[in-house]
Protein backbone atom coordinates (compact mmCIF):
# COMPACT_ATOMS: atom_id res chain seq x y z
CA UNK A 1 0.00 0.00 0.00
CA UNK A 2 1.42 3.17 -1.32
CA UNK A 3 2.38 5.39 1.93
CA UNK A 4 0.46 9.11 2.47
CA UNK A 5 3.31 11.03 1.23
CA UNK A 6 3.68 8.84 -1.89
CA UNK A 7 0.18 10.01 -2.65
CA UNK A 8 0.18 13.15 -1.81
CA UNK A 9 3.32 13.45 -4.13
CA UNK A 10 1.11 11.59 -7.04
CA UNK A 11 -1.92 13.93 -6.21
CA UNK A 12 0.43 17.09 -6.19
CA UNK A 13 0.26 17.00 -9.97
CA UNK A 14 -3.52 16.85 -10.39
CA UNK A 15 -4.07 19.48 -7.89
CA UNK A 16 -5.74 21.76 -10.27
CA UNK A 17 -8.25 19.01 -11.14
CA UNK A 18 -8.81 18.22 -7.37
CA UNK A 19 -12.12 19.58 -5.22
CA UNK A 20 -12.62 21.58 -3.48
CA UNK A 21 -10.61 23.98 -4.95
CA UNK A 22 -10.57 22.98 -8.95
CA UNK A 23 -12.09 25.44 -11.18
CA UNK A 24 -15.58 23.12 -11.92
CA UNK A 25 -16.34 22.96 -7.92
CA UNK A 26 -16.04 26.25 -7.45
CA UNK A 27 -17.83 27.63 -10.65
CA UNK A 28 -20.29 25.30 -9.48
CA UNK A 29 -20.28 26.51 -5.85
CA UNK A 30 -20.18 30.20 -6.79
CA UNK A 31 -23.47 29.64 -9.09
CA UNK A 32 -25.17 27.68 -6.15
CA UNK A 33 -24.96 30.79 -3.92
CA UNK A 34 -26.13 33.35 -6.43
CA UNK A 35 -28.96 31.14 -7.68
CA UNK A 36 -30.02 30.72 -3.81
CA UNK A 37 -29.64 34.53 -3.45
CA UNK A 38 -31.68 35.31 -6.39
CA UNK A 39 -34.13 32.99 -5.65
CA UNK A 40 -34.70 34.49 -1.91
CA UNK A 41 -35.42 37.33 -3.66
CA UNK A 42 -37.63 36.55 -6.43
CA UNK A 43 -39.61 34.66 -3.31
CA UNK A 44 -42.59 37.27 -3.02
CA UNK A 45 -43.23 36.68 -6.97
CA UNK A 46 -43.72 33.14 -7.05
CA UNK A 47 -40.76 33.14 -9.67
CA UNK A 48 -37.63 31.48 -9.83
CA UNK A 49 -34.13 32.26 -11.55
CA UNK A 50 -35.13 30.42 -14.79
CA UNK A 51 -38.41 32.19 -15.00
CA UNK A 52 -36.78 35.28 -14.67
CA UNK A 53 -34.23 34.46 -17.85
CA UNK A 54 -37.35 33.65 -20.04
CA UNK A 55 -38.98 36.47 -19.44
CA UNK A 56 -35.52 38.32 -20.14
CA UNK A 57 -35.36 36.80 -23.11
CA UNK A 58 -39.20 37.78 -23.91
CA UNK A 59 -38.08 41.67 -23.28
CA UNK A 60 -35.73 41.81 -25.18
CA UNK A 61 -37.80 40.15 -28.50
CA UNK A 62 -41.01 39.56 -26.98
CA UNK A 63 -42.90 36.82 -29.40
CA UNK A 64 -39.90 35.05 -29.70
CA UNK A 65 -40.08 31.53 -30.82
CA UNK A 66 -39.66 28.57 -27.87
CA UNK A 67 -36.42 27.58 -30.06
CA UNK A 68 -35.06 30.35 -29.79
CA UNK A 69 -35.20 31.01 -26.22
CA UNK A 70 -33.71 27.73 -25.72
CA UNK A 71 -30.63 28.61 -27.67
CA UNK A 72 -30.13 31.77 -26.08
CA UNK A 73 -30.15 29.84 -22.71
CA UNK A 74 -28.47 26.89 -24.34
CA UNK A 75 -31.37 24.73 -22.66
CA UNK A 76 -33.11 21.82 -23.88
CA UNK A 77 -36.33 21.97 -25.45
CA UNK A 78 -37.94 19.86 -22.90
CA UNK A 79 -36.39 21.34 -19.74
CA UNK A 80 -38.25 24.95 -21.50
CA UNK A 81 -41.57 23.64 -22.00
CA UNK A 82 -42.49 23.14 -18.38
CA UNK A 83 -41.40 26.43 -17.52
CA UNK A 84 -43.40 28.00 -20.01
CA UNK A 85 -46.39 25.90 -18.83
CA UNK A 86 -45.76 27.10 -15.50
CA UNK A 87 -45.64 30.76 -16.79
CA UNK A 88 -48.25 30.68 -19.12
CA UNK A 89 -50.45 28.99 -15.81
CA UNK A 90 -49.48 32.44 -13.80
CA UNK A 91 -50.34 34.43 -16.83
CA UNK A 92 -47.09 36.13 -17.58
CA UNK A 93 -47.34 34.78 -21.23
CA UNK A 94 -48.83 33.09 -24.25
CA UNK A 95 -48.27 30.93 -26.72
CA UNK A 96 -49.17 31.11 -30.37
CA UNK A 97 -48.40 28.71 -32.96
CA UNK A 98 -47.67 30.38 -36.52
CA UNK A 99 -50.32 29.69 -38.85
CA UNK A 100 -48.26 28.87 -41.52
CA UNK A 101 -46.42 26.74 -39.66
CA UNK A 102 -47.65 24.84 -36.94
CA UNK A 103 -44.43 23.56 -35.24
CA UNK A 104 -43.74 27.05 -34.50
CA UNK A 105 -44.37 28.32 -31.36
CA UNK A 106 -44.47 31.82 -30.24
CA UNK A 107 -44.18 33.33 -26.23
CA UNK A 108 -45.35 36.09 -26.53
CA UNK A 109 -45.67 38.59 -22.92
CA UNK A 110 -48.99 39.59 -20.90
CA UNK A 111 -49.48 42.79 -19.98
CA UNK A 112 -47.96 40.88 -15.96
CA UNK A 113 -45.20 39.53 -17.60
CA UNK A 114 -44.31 43.10 -19.32
CA UNK A 115 -45.10 44.77 -15.38
CA UNK A 116 -42.43 42.57 -14.24
CA UNK A 117 -39.92 43.99 -16.55
CA UNK A 118 -39.92 47.23 -14.28
CA UNK A 119 -39.42 45.47 -11.07
CA UNK A 120 -36.88 42.39 -11.66
CA UNK A 121 -34.02 43.37 -12.82
CA UNK A 122 -32.93 45.66 -9.91
CA UNK A 123 -33.41 42.24 -7.99
CA UNK A 124 -30.80 40.58 -10.56
CA UNK A 125 -28.69 43.65 -10.05
CA UNK A 126 -28.78 43.62 -6.14
CA UNK A 127 -27.65 39.50 -6.30
CA UNK A 128 -25.03 40.60 -9.03
CA UNK A 129 -23.42 43.40 -6.50
CA UNK A 130 -23.72 41.28 -3.78
CA UNK A 131 -21.19 38.82 -5.76
CA UNK A 132 -19.33 41.14 -6.91
CA UNK A 133 -19.00 43.50 -3.56
CA UNK A 134 -15.00 44.55 -3.51
CA UNK A 135 -14.29 43.28 -6.97
CA UNK A 136 -13.56 45.94 -9.86
CA UNK A 137 -15.35 46.98 -12.53
CA UNK A 138 -12.15 45.63 -14.72
CA UNK A 139 -11.24 42.27 -12.66
CA UNK A 140 -15.43 41.80 -13.34
CA UNK A 141 -15.15 41.91 -17.05
CA UNK A 142 -11.88 39.46 -16.82
CA UNK A 143 -13.83 36.97 -15.31
CA UNK A 144 -16.78 37.63 -17.89
CA UNK A 145 -14.62 36.86 -20.84
CA UNK A 146 -12.80 34.51 -18.96
CA UNK A 147 -16.10 32.17 -18.29
CA UNK A 148 -17.28 32.57 -21.67
CA UNK A 149 -14.07 31.50 -23.34
CA UNK A 150 -14.69 28.70 -20.86
CA UNK A 151 -18.14 28.01 -22.41
CA UNK A 152 -17.12 28.51 -26.29
CA UNK A 153 -14.75 25.59 -24.97
CA UNK A 154 -17.74 23.10 -24.59
CA UNK A 155 -19.59 24.63 -27.32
Amino acid sequence: MPSSSSNANFLQQWKYALAPHNLGHQLKLASQLMYRDFLERLEPYDLTPFHYLVLCCLWEEDGITTTGIADRLKQLGATLTGVVDRMEERNLVYRERNSADRRVVRIWLTEEGKRLMYILPPLGADTVKKATANISEAEQEIVLKLLDRIIQNFS
